[in-house]
């Protein structure tokens, strides 16, 4: 299978969380906070203060799903911790949630080709 391209976005907030929230306030963050809807589809991640524990937020179509990893060694990768959000590509977010140096991976741009007339 060839993939479309068209998956779900990954949101990254930069700033850290309370990670005493729970669903309901992760979705009033994703709403308020991040400008976003939280029951699009697209995956949003949360940092804790101390960079070594991660939360996802998502819709899956019939319900939101909330993850909480921790490493037991080690942190995080993450964006300097100021206001916004970061997107990542598929690869950045698979090296982030190993807990893997995902900045050094960026997207190759490809510019669209014109179209032949």
């Amino acid at each position: 299978m060839i993939p479309s391209g068209s998956g779900p976005k990954v949101l990254v907030a930069a700033e850290p969380i309370d990670f005493r929230r729970g669903v309901h306030g992760l979705v009033a963050l994703v709403a308020q906070a991040l400008e976003s809807d939280p029951y699009c589809g697209d995956i949003f991640v949360f940092r804790s203060k101390r960079a070594d524990r991660l939360r996802l937020l998502t819709w899956d179509g019939t319900g939101l799903v909330m993850l909480t990893k921790w490493l037991e060694a080690g942190r995080f990768a993450w964006p300097p911790a100021t206001a916004g959000v970061v997107r990542l590509s598929a690869v950045q977010f698979a090296l982030l949630v190993d807990g893997l140096e995902w900045s050094r991976s960026s997207p190759r741009v490809v510019r669209r080709p014109v179209r032949a007339g």
